[in-house]
């Protein structure tokens, strides 16, 4: 009986798996880099340039707190033997001041730019999905997966020179 049982289960699976085979046989797949086209875009290049200059203003200003801080451990430290008790004391409250006045903008702005740039390149990966969508359906493309999970795709099936054509018309 048990071997009866074992021998319907494995021809159940059998079965399944053929079936499962020729159900994929039909199917159009095919693969695309997504990173590959983000990095490729002309659109990607300029959000750098974009968030750059929007922050503009505040990484000068955090840049030149940390010279300043720079300068004053410097001063300190070449400085030390020749200064009084009250110098060095004025000294270190003004490199604790500049650390913690550094430390309050530093840490935000980079916070700030980091959602920016995340925000530009969700933008841009909508763009490539909309560009993946449209291509796959004009090519008539039933599945199609991401290359860098694949260990293999035949090169005929990568549609990634398709999808970054698409995108790059895309303003």
């Amino acid at each position: 009986m048990k071997k009866f049982t074992k021998s319907l289960i494995a021809g159940a699976l059998l079965t399944t798996a053929m079936a499962s085979s020729a159900v994929f046989a039909e199917q159009k797949i095919g693969a695309v880099n997504v990173q590959g086209i983000f990095q490729a875009m002309p659109q990607a290049a300029s959000i750098q340039e974009s968030i750059a200059a929007e922050f503009k203003d505040k990484t000068e200003e955090v840049n030149r707190l940390e010279k300043d801080i720079k300068y004053y451990l410097e001063k300190n430290q070449r400085d030390a033997a020749t200064m009084s008790a009250k110098e060095k004391t004025e000294l270190e409250g003004k490199i604790i001041a500049l650390r913690e006045e550094y430390t309050g903008k530093a840490q935000p702005l980079q916070q700030e730019i980091q959602k920016r740039l995340q925000e530009e390149q969700n933008k841009l990966l909508g763009i490539i999905k909309q560009g993946i969508d449209a291509v796959a359906s004009k090519e008539k493309y039933d599945v199609i997966l991401n290359a860098n999970s694949v260990a293999y795709i035949n090169p005929d099936n990568d549609i990634s020179k398709l999808v970054l054509d698409q995108v790059s018309k895309t303003n």
